[in-house]
C-alpha cells in the first residue's frame, strides 16, 4: 500500500483541487493508497508520496499558499515509483 499524505493551512482555496487530483490519479492506476490529510503550518497544498513531496522541495517551509501545485503528471510519477519499488 502506498502512503500517500495531503498536507494544508486551514481555509486553504487549493485543497479541494490538490484532493479530487490525489484521488483520481490513485483511481487511474487502479491502486491501493493511505491518503492521510493533515492541516497545520505546511506550504499548501503540498502532496507527498512516501515522505517525499511530489513537487519536489518548496523552498518556503512555512504556513503558505504554494505557487507550484501538484500536477496530475507528478502526482502519477510518484505513485507510479512508489508501485515500482514495492512490486
Amino acid at each position: 500500500m502506498v502512503e500517500v499524505e495531503l498536507l494544508s493551512v486551514a481555509g486553504c482555496p487549493h485543497v479541494d483541487a490538490a484532493r479530487q487530483l490525489l484521488n483520481a490519479c490513485v483511481e487511474e492506476l487502479q491502486i491501493r493508497a493511505h491518503i492521510e490529510e493533515k492541516v497545520g503550518a505546511y506550504p499548501s497544498p503540498t502532496i507527498r508520496v512516501d515522505g517525499q513531496d511530489v513537487m519536489g522541495s518548496p523552498t518556503v517551509l512555512d504556513a503558505a499558499c504554494r505557487l507550484d501545485t501538484s500536477t496530475r503528471e507528478r502526482v502519477l510519477a510518484a505513485l507510479q515509483r512508489k508501485v515500482g519499488e514495492t512490486s
